[in-house]
């Protein structure tokens, strides 16, 4: 798959730009892809390593539940707050630990497993990639339990996979109830790539950009950039269309919704994004809503996952009970009623 900006930042000055206090997000190293000549699709071979606070992890877990694969394509899923400092290994690691207790709890987290996906129930995720001689450890990763290998550690790139190859993957539904995320009509699936670089760039990267860099022109310019985008898909949305491209669920959505789902409870604050809540904007709250209520997907996210994954790793590791008002979420994503009604243009 060639790399466009719809999947992977510019890394041009990359060590400069970090240097002076901008977040750049790496590359992905492993950029296989199923379909090919090592990688057939074929029902229950593929694997997935994620955690669920994680939104590049989310937009993988969305895209194998909306597309029926949730028996076929199995999953492990880490503790929200990596390793510490004590840890024998290294801080800052993904662990598989179902015996952690949440702070936010005070209990287990019901989501996490041990690893189970290479059959020798490592404890990291780093422990996947030195398998393969690789320092990197990250997630998500597709990986192939048959040949033992990572297929790939690239989130958009896997769920345009898990689209294409969805029906030989083992997907429960026939074709007809199977969203298609990338169209095979020319024009569309051009207009949902223009969506995907701008919602990548300004919104999903852009978050990060706003919430980790530690330079005050970046974080403006990112948060300028994303309540542009913001501004741009709420107008984009305002004819009453169901989806960004029209009636149909598209890679698109898939993409723009676990950034949107986390805004308000967790980026409003954790990202420096108080610009404005989605609950403000009723059309994309609207939309917000209607994606949450598809079969699927309230099932693949968390908030509990990202409030303790985010906040618990904050500098004095204390994850905030709120937002509660109109209603906590994720309830008040059940309600698309709770957003201020449209302005009637004079």
């Amino acid at each position: 798959m060639t790399p466009t900006d719809a999947t992977q930042e510019d890394q041009q000055d990359a060590a400069a730009r970090r240097a002076k206090g901008e977040f750049v997000r790496g590359l992905s190293g492993f950029r296989h892809a199923i379909g090919d000549a090592d990688f057939p699709p074929e029902p229950g071979r593929y694997h997935l390593f994620v955690a669920l606070n994680c939104p590049w992890c989310h937009r993988v877990t969305l895209a194998r539940s909306v597309l029926g694969l949730d028996g076929a394509v199995s999953m492990d899923v880490a503790f929200p707050n990596r390793t510490g400092e004590g840890d024998p290994v290294g801080p800052n690691l993904w662990q598989f630990a179902p015996e952690r207790i949440a702070t936010l709890t005070g209990a287990r987290l019901p989501e996490c497993t041990k690893e189970t996906g290479t059959g020798r129930g490592l404890r990291l995720a780093k422990e996947i990639y030195q398998a393969e001689g690789s320092d990197e450890q990250s997630v998500p990763i597709l990986y192939d339990k048959l040949t033992q290998r990572i297929v790939s550690n690239e989130s958009a790139e896997i769920i345009e996979m898990l689209d294409a190859h969805a029906a030989a993957l083992g997907s429960v539904f026939p074709g007809a109830e199977r969203p298609r995320l990338m169209p095979e009509d020319a024009g569309q699936r051009a207009e949902v790539t223009r969506l995907n670089a701008l919602i990548y760039t300004a919104i999903n990267n852009g978050a990060y950009k706003a919430g980790f860099s530690s330079d005050q022109a970046v974080y403006a310019a990112a948060f300028a950039a994303y309540f542009a985008a913001l501004d741009q898909l709420e107008t984009q949305l305002a004819d009453g269309r169901d989806y960004l491209t029209g009636d149909a669920f598209t890679a698109a959505d898939l993409r723009l919704f676990p950034t949107l789902y986390r805004h308000d409870p967790v980026y409003y604050v954790r990202m420096k994004l108080n610009g404005a809540r989605i609950l403000d904007y009723p059309h994309l709250w609207r939309w917000l809503c209607g994606v949450y209520a598809r079969p699927g997907v309230a099932q693949s996210g968390s908030l509990i996952h990202c409030r303790q994954g985010y906040f618990g790793r904050s500098w004095n590791g204390v994850v905030p009970l709120g937002p509660n008002h109109p209603m906590p979420y994720p309830q008040a994503y059940r309600h698309p009623e709770l957003a201020p009604l449209p302005k009637t243009r004079k």
